[in-house]
């Protein structure tokens, strides 16, 4: 049912509002004309990023989005957004505790370690985050025009579920959209009601979270997940199947798209799996933005500062003590500490943005990135799919793996590659356009959506 809202317990931001109209990117769903928050822009934008310093390896290892699942492959470790079960940086054949050779291999093997355990989780616990504090904004901005609530945002969500269904059959199956559509409908429910309800609902989510994945890795722990539940006979990289291995080194994309559609079930396992996790991360979202977590003022930076403190004190330590567990706790650095470090990361970078008296060319790329953010997340998968697999320029196949020495420096170059393509392309991309395509697209389809809409309503 469609209501007005009228939660009283909205606190207002500091600073400038964001509006919500375009807001339907992955992070943050800001977009359009009127008056931004800037640090949401700038986190949005490293959050970007930092998802493809995760997914980046998805995309290089043998069998690609399947061989993620297995635990095996040499680079196996840490997945993106949306990515499935990995070993840890500090684990399996890829890392350092296993490395010989020459010092240029062990110096691989730390980079590649520290690189992985640097982003994996933590930039899609803050895409999680940011998406939430979007809807807020959204509901803010119903409110204060007198729109009804969740009323065209319906639209929205049903058009990231189509776009999110879309990108896991053509592009990459580890897509988040499809999970935070389903979520953003049940958090622009709760939105309408008590914040007490809302509080609750934290709570259970939280709770569900915490004992489903304790509840995992004791099982992981006790028997054994090692082999990653992948292993099969005639296997050709540490468990993957060979012919998995094919697919993606030398199949082709229609190809590609038949697996993806044969195995969906097991490929949208993880969105089930922590819809308890991106459910409260949805809210706490909520609640930091309506607390003034992203504004300007002394209020914002205070706020901050305790993330800074409690999310790094409590996250690092947790984050590492989980890597040099093993493969078996995984789920816990993963989907447990990674948050916790998500939420100081926004207050390191929230720091380092109030220092910065005149935005530089980082910045101003951050900023653009930030505002094409569906855009950016597409762009980012479709180049790479384009980069490593067969039917590509088969990169993955020709420099991955075999002792040719280009492991793991090519796939930290590839993604410091695609991250200057984002970052410099959105800058030029918002010099002639108002909005990235993808939002533009957007736009249009939520816009013949709703005409339709009004008119069938008016000739009722």
């Amino acid at each position: 049912m469609t209501r007005t809202p009228a939660d009283g317990t909205t606190t207002p931001t500091s600073g400038t509002t964001t509006p919500a109209e375009g807001a339907a990117a992955p992070p943050g769903g800001s977009g359009g004309g009127g008056g931004r928050m800037p640090l949401l822009d700038v986190v949005r934008g490293v959050a970007i990023i930092g998802t493809l310093m995760t997914n980046v390896w998805i995309f290089t290892g043998p069998g690609a989005e399947w061989g993620v699942l297995s635990g095996g492959s040499p680079t196996g470790g840490a997945a993106g957004p949306g990515a499935g079960p990995a070993s840890g940086p500090a684990s399996g054949s890829g890392g350092p505790a296993q490395a010989g050779g020459s010092a240029w291999e062990w110096a691989g093997a730390w980079a590649e370690a520290v690189f992985r355990l640097v982003a994996d989780g933590k930039f899609l616990s803050m895409l999680t985050i940011l998406f939430g504090a979007g809807l807020a904004i959204q509901y803010r901005s119903a409110e204060r025009h007198g729109r009804p609530w969740p009323g065209r945002y319906r639209w929205r969500a049903l058009f990231l579920f189509v776009e999110g269904t879309l990108h896991f059959l053509l592009v990459f199956a580890w897509d988040v959209l499809m999970g935070y559509a389903v979520t953003a409908m049940l958090t622009a429910w709760l939105l309408a009601r008590s914040a007490r309800a809302r509080r609750r609902v934290m709570a259970w989510a939280a709770g569900a979270h915490l004992a489903l994945m304790a509840l995992l890795t004791a099982g992981l722990v006790a028997y054994g997940g090692g082999d990653g539940g992948g292993a099969r006979a005639g296997s050709g990289d540490g468990g993957v199947s060979q012919e998995v291995v094919d697919l993606y080194a030398h199949g082709g994309w229609a190809d590609q798209v038949a697996f993806r559609l044969e195995n969906a079930l097991v490929l949208r396992m993880e969105p089930v799996l922590t819809f308890g996790l991106l459910l409260f991360l949805f809210l706490l979202g909520v609640r930091l933005l309506r607390a003034g977590a992203f504004g300007s003022d002394g209020t914002g930076r205070r706020l901050r500062a305790r993330m800074l403190r409690w999310g790094l004190g409590l996250g690092v330590p947790l984050n590492v003590a989980c890597a040099l567990g093993g493969e078996d706790w995984f789920l816990m650095g993963r989907y447990v500490a990674a948050p916790l470090v998500a939420v100081g990361y926004i207050g390191v970078i929230g720091a380092v943005v109030d220092r910065v008296r005149r935005p530089g060319p980082l910045t101003r790329g951050l900023t653009s990135l930030g505002r094409t953010a569906l855009s950016g997340y597409v762009l980012q998968n479709v180049v790479c799919v384009l980069v490593s697999y067969g039917f590509g320029l088969g990169l993955a196949a020709r420099l991955g793996g075999g002792g040719r020495g280009w492991d793991p420096w090519w796939v930290m170059g590839l993604w410091a590659a695609v991250s200057v393509l984002m970052l410099v392309g959105s800058a030029l991309w918002l010099r002639r356009f108002s909005a990235g395509p993808v939002e533009s697209v957007q736009r249009w389809a939520l816009g013949l959506a709703e005409n339709r809409s009004s008119g069938r309503g008016g000739s009722a």
